[in-house]
């Protein structure tokens, strides 16, 4: 993992066990995730949810979702990429990237709003239907970067389903 022999920093101390202390709040969040994936690309939800997780400095998020989507077959490009998306528009279809301007827009919502053009250009790619659970999904995974950021979700010992 390292390429030096120097040890590695120990890992931070959870401020508390959200889903122990809330369970009934935790099983609902669950179920909005589960919700709002219905209808979009695995892909597109993944992308979603990392970039959201970037923007929000949720190592925790970041670790589980950019893993699901690796054992999703998404590439390690596009994924190294991501943080960087407008300079590496090639990378990611017309589609995501809508999506993703999207995303930080809601994300970043104190700051401009969601401004009409970026809502227009993500209209222009999405039914309505699916940009409602487009809006879905960046709403769930705000809410989850909150939750993990302020409990401070220790990341890397995430296994996605399926991986052993």
């Amino acid at each position: 993992m390292t390429t030096t022999t120097e040890a590695l920093a120990p890992a931070h101390t959870p401020r508390m066990a959200f889903p122990e202390q809330a369970p009934e709040f935790y099983r609902a969040m669950v179920r909005l995730d589960q919700e709002a994936a219905k209808g979009l690309d695995p892909v597109l939800f993944h992308l979603v949810k990392i970039r959201a997780s970037q923007v929000n400095h949720c190592a925790f998020c970041i670790d589980m979702h950019t893993k699901d989507a690796l054992a999703d077959g998404e590439t390690v490009e596009r994924i190294v990429q991501l943080s960087a998306w407008r300079e590496s528009r090639h990378f990611y279809t017309e589609r995501e990237l809508a999506a993703l301007a999207l995303t930080e827009a809601v994300t970043l919502i104190s700051e401009n709003a969601v401004p009409d053009e970026v809502y227009a250009a993500a209209a222009d790619h999405f039914e309505q239907a699916e940009l409602a659970r487009l809006l879905s999904a960046i709403v769930v995974i705000n809410a989850w970067n909150r939750i993990a950021v302020t409990t401070l979700m220790v990341p890397g010992h995430y296994t996605p389903r399926g991986a052993q």
